[in-house]
């Protein structure tokens, strides 16, 4: 009998290419001996990595996806910036809807301010907020100036027969220290926000005149020291001007937050306010907007849990040239850098792999076995529209990436490409360029939606997109565990059992927040798994996750468990003053 263990993370909100914060824990792999497989599982197993993947387009969703999360075990919630969309409420058009992970059919959902590039995450109580956004853009429609916006959504108050699902805004009350377009927000161990950087207006391009290089806490903290509750200076958000709008940012096990933006990283001690460079990004690829990249934290391994980063596709042309100097065919890059974020990781410096082709504005999404699925995107040209030469009705990109590619970060490291692969993907006929989004669903498929480079809604070239997508890995077709027990909460470093259907073979568990994965486990009996919780919120933050029991490579359906008590972030009233 053989025991080993693997964690992994990734993130839950996905937007303009990137996720909120991406998260998944793996929280371990059993393997039996051979000798114990039932007589079947070799040739099942050569079923299931012989079979193709598939793809259809089940619905539409009513208003552009340009931020996408599932919110329960049957639905996504779909945010929009404000514009002309077929989809209407209370006598005006929407900008969200929630999208039937079953039906496939939409409801709009009614907002208030305008969150065209806002950001977002979960707070520990399981209450998500959108963060910042953009001034009115349809005074018909009644949207309110969404630059300093605070959007609450609570899942719990949202099922499946309820006949509108709301925010809670209160614009004039709760909102942000300052103004922020295209703000970075990564959920922190206490269960609290850290909103970064972002512009004072919507522009191309960040300037030394636009930028906001500030940070800020939600709830607010009396953190750092002399900044009681409101924004605080970042001179890393300075220094990786022009191209840091939207930065890619993780939580660290040990509490430090990655940050990327431009060619530049660092390691943020938040708790103390210190900003720890790292070495640049290889070969000058930037990877925040307009030139965005994708991020994702590789699986953690128990029992240090060493993080590794990994970013992928961007930009080269510089982002001090004048933008008449900018085209749409312009080549994006290729690249894939990694970096062990320990003492012996740092001082190695970055690792770089190639993908297939090219992405900018690439999509991410982390699959309950470990792999990850990178898709969408172009092949050329920059994030955004209507800015660059050579657009495509207003699109700054062009030559659209139809075809998703694996990453296998388990393979060896044989040659820059050896661990990606196409085998078996399908081809899309759907572009997905500026504002599309992906996301892992309980059930184990993708959900593909969104692409709008344009001012408003538009029927060009690259036209406003509505239809949805679902990308079903092989595993979908193949007979799946199923598993019951999981409690309503999972408490940090505490054990639990699990009764599965059958743990014949290799086994694994993984705990999401499509998003976060963690834990180490054993069997217990046949058909029984003791689990034991992650150690502590630095390696899974507080809130809802989902979990998923992996045999032979099929995932279950995931199920829905909050991580930690399920109470909201501390609030410092004082702080909340200021």
């Amino acid at each position: 009998m053989r025991l080993s263990l693997l964690y992994v993370l990734s993130a839950v909100l996905v937007v303009y290419g990137h996720s909120w914060q991406r998260r998944s824990y793996s929280l371990g792999t059993f393997s039996r001996d051979a000798a114990a497989l039932p007589p079947d599982s070799d040739s099942e197993l050569a079923r299931r990595q012989s079979s193709s993947w598939t793809l259809t387009q089940p619905g539409t969703t009513g208003v552009g996806a340009m931020q996408l999360v599932v919110v329960s075990p049957t639905q996504a919630l779909i945010i929009d910036k404000v514009q002309h969309n077929p989809l209407t409420i209370n006598g005006h058009n929407a900008w969200s809807a929630i999208y039937s992970l079953v039906s496939h059919t939409v409801r709009p959902v009614d907002l208030l301010t305008n969150s065209f590039c806002a950001g977002g995450a979960f707070l520990s109580n399981g209450t998500l907020v959108s963060v910042g956004g953009n001034v009115v853009a349809i005074p018909a429609d009644g949207d309110g100036n969404g630059a300093q916006g605070l959007r609450h959504f609570n899942p719990s108050n949202c099922s499946d027969s309820a006949s509108q699902c709301a925010f809670y805004e209160s614009p004039r009350r709760i909102r942000l220290t300052s103004t922020r377009w295209y703000p970075a927000v990564v959920k922190l161990d206490d269960g609290s926000l850290l909103v970064i950087g972002g512009s004072k207006s919507g522009a191309f391009m960040n300037s030394a005149l636009l930028n906001n290089p500030t940070m800020e806490f939600y709830p607010p903290k009396a953190l750092p020291s002399g900044f009681n509750g409101t924004q605080f200076p970042s001179a890393f958000l300075n220094d990786t001007l022009n191209a840091n709008l939207f930065v890619i940012a993780f939580l660290l096990p040990g509490g430090n937050v990655f940050i990327a933006a431009n060619t530049k990283a660092m390691l943020y001690d938040w708790r103390n306010n210190i900003e720890t460079r790292l070495p640049d990004i290889p070969n000058g690829v930037r990877v925040s907007y307009p030139m965005a990249g994708t991020g994702v934290l590789l699986p953690l391994r128990p029992p240090n849990y060493d993080p590794t980063v990994m970013l992928c596709g961007g930009q080269t042309k510089s982002d001090t040239i004048p933008v008449i100097q900018m085209s749409s065919q312009d080549p994006a890059s290729a690249q894939c850098a990694s970096i062990t974020l320990t003492d012996t990781g740092i001082a190695a410096g970055w690792t770089v792999e190639t993908m297939p082709e090219a992405r900018i504005m690439p999509d991410t999404a982390i699959l309950p076995t470990g792999q990850i699925l990178i898709l969408n995107g172009g092949e050329t040209g920059y994030s955004g529209y209507g800015n660059v030469q050579h657009q495509v009705g207003q699109s700054n990109a062009d030559n659209p990436a139809f075809q998703p590619v694996l990453y296998d970060p388990t393979l060896p490291l044989t040659s820059p490409t050896a661990r990606f692969s196409h085998s078996g993907l399908p081809t899309s006929d759907i572009a997905r360029l500026y504002h599309s989004t992906a996301t892992l669903t309980p059930n184990g498929e993708i959900l593909i939606a969104g692409s709008s480079p344009n001012d408003d809604v538009s029927t060009t070239k690259y036209v406003t997109e509505y239809r949805t997508e679902i990308l079903s890995p092989p595993y979908v077709s193949a007979t799946r565990p199923t598993f019951t027990g999981l409690p309503a909460n999972i408490v940090y470093g505490a054990s639990f059992s699990l009764s599965v259907s059958s743990l014949n073979g290799t086994v694994s568990v993984a705990l999401q927040d499509f998003g976060f994965s963690t834990h180490a486990l054993s069997v217990v009996g046949n058909t029984t798994l003791a689990i034991t919780a992650p150690p502590d919120a630095t390696i899974f933050p507080p809130g809802p996750a989902w979990l998923f029991v992996v045999v032979n490579g099929v995932p279950s359906v995931g199920q829905p468990v909050m991580v930690g008590t399920g109470a909201g972030p501390p609030v410092d009233l004082g702080a909340w003053a200021k």
